[in-house]
């Protein structure tokens, strides 16, 4: 069975590098309490990885 990753913005973008506003907003992110649901593959970690102090992460079933 595939799992599922929903992320929640938790902080603001506003003081972080251009990198990490780039990869929040190729998440599906923009604000903070903003939530997607992305499948777990090794490039949607790698990129919750870079932003982990601006995300909340919840594996889904």
């Amino acid at each position: 069975m595939e799992k599922n990753l929903k992320i929640t913005q938790t902080k603001s973008i506003i003081d972080t590098t251009v990198r990490q506003k780039r990869t929040i907003e190729a998440l599906g992110l923009g604000r903070p309490n903003y939530s997607v649901v992305k499948k777990d593959t090794p490039q949607i970690r790698g990129m919750v990885e870079k932003v982990k102090h601006l995300v909340k992460i919840e594996v889904l079933q």
